[in-house]
């Protein structure tokens, strides 16, 4: 899933936490940040509110996680490209 600006950065960790899998967001730089790692939360959290927010993707290693994310893109239907 191809993301754009994120303004609902905290409603989008909350739909992460309640993932049972990992969650990953990737730039087209080769970056990867497993967004179920706190730490990584932070770093993604600047890279989806600042240069590169327009050039990431979503991944989900669970099929059940990856209808909750559907789920919650379709409820804030302005952050995917």
């Amino acid at each position: 899933m191809k993301l754009k600006n994120i303004d609902q950065v905290n409603e989008l960790i909350a739909a992460v936490d309640d993932c049972k899998g990992d969650v990953f967001i990737t730039s087209e730089y080769g970056d990867k940040f497993n967004l179920k790692s706190k730490l990584s939360q932070y770093v993604a959290i600047a890279a989806l509110i600042g240069d590169h927010a327009q050039d990431l993707e979503l991944w989900c290693t669970d099929k059940e996680d990856e209808y909750k994310m559907l789920k919650f893109l379709d409820e804030h239907s302005e952050i995917l490209e």
